[in-house]
């Protein structure tokens, strides 16, 4: 048995998927605060679905229950979010991940977790690739409870025997990802912005870059880290090795459309990094993980699902064409 936390997600749900389809049983664990329930309708009688908070430890406790694996990808995310609110931030994040692999060690069950980690950790150092080596630095409130969360995993490794890694993912996009929040992805914001025929918000310059991961990728790692043998304790990068900025996504997505995005440069965000690339070495070596969906095509699968959801047709886009 899987448990998949936060399974109703963005990320979460693609792991479901993938589950699934291989075959396992699978439990998903969400208070659906941003998870969405039409993200799993699709395994509707293959899945067991159990409604809690992270922050209830009894709630937990049941959701481990005859467990094997766990892919832990519930919480609160968004360094912005985090900084309005860092008390919600290190609650869910920090609390909800202790009640995790506190009821996980005592399961008898659980026999590896996998917690989904950040890129965000290493801050804002100047220092690129990013390697797991490198001493962690987080500027935001989100950084510090995905590291914290990351030092716990690796303690009931050693004192308790519980397999544990941590991933720390670069910047995930693909399709399910949601523009509805004042805290959404850049990505998702582009595409809205394209399909509406409106500004795309660019914080700052535009030039920040970072090492944009497709989603298939991610689930790619998460289910390689479950079974690689000799990592218990560990962390890896999950990302494509490569970096591209903010502007380059807008460049692409005009090639897509055939028309020209308008920008609208706003401020930077507080707790922005202003580059992130990852060296994925250790993730080669160790996982056996290479990344399968690069960057640009990564973009095409997100803007044609998108197009396709929010039923934008080409003749749509060809005639904004001709209004702009």
């Amino acid at each position: 048995m899987y448990l998949v936390t936060g399974g109703a997600g963005f990320i979460g749900s693609h792991l479901v998927e993938a589950l699934v389809e291989r075959g396992e049983r699978v439990r998903v664990f969400d208070n659906f605060s941003t998870g969405r329930r039409e993200f799993l309708r699709p395994w509707e009688g293959k899945i067991e679905v159990v409604e809690g908070d992270l922050r209830e430890l009894a709630a937990v406790r049941r959701a481990v229950e005859g467990v094997e694996f766990v892919l832990h990808q519930a919480a609160l995310r968004s360094v912005l979010r985090s900084v309005d609110d860092p008390l919600s931030t290190d609650d869910v994040n920090v609390r909800g991940t202790l009640h995790l692999l506190v009821a996980s060690r005592d399961s008898g069950t659980v026999r590896r977790l996998v917690y989904a980690s950040s890129s965000s950790v290493y801050g804002d150092r100047p220092e690129l690739p990013k390697r797991e080596d490198q001493l962690p630095s987080p500027i935001s409130p989100y950084a510090v409870s995905k590291l914290t969360g990351e030092y716990y995993c690796r303690v009931f490794s050693h004192l308790y025997g519980l397999e544990t890694v941590s991933l720390r993912y670069f910047n995930v996009f693909g399709p399910r990802q949601s523009p509805e929040s004042k805290y959404a992805a850049v990505i998702p914001l582009f595409l809205q912005a394209c399909f509406r025929g409106e500004p795309a918000e660019v914080h700052g310059d535009g030039l920040q870059s970072r090492d944009f991961t497709y989603i298939d990728n991610v689930v790619e790692a998460n289910l390689l880290a479950l079974a690689a043998p000799g990592v218990a304790g560990e962390v890896f990068n999950v990302a494509c090795g490569e970096r591209h900025t903010l502007l380059e996504i807008l460049d692409v997505f005009e090639r897509f459309s055939g028309r020209p995005i308008a920008r609208r440069h706003t401020a930077p965000r507080p707790g922005d990094v202003r580059h992130t690339e990852a060296s994925i070495e250790k993730a080669r070596e160790r996982l056996g993980y290479r990344p399968k969906v690069g960057f640009e095509e990564g973009l095409r699968r997100t803007y044609e699902y998108f197009r396709r959801t929010w039923g934008v047709g080409q003749d749509e886009i060809d005639l904004g064409k001709t209004r702009g």
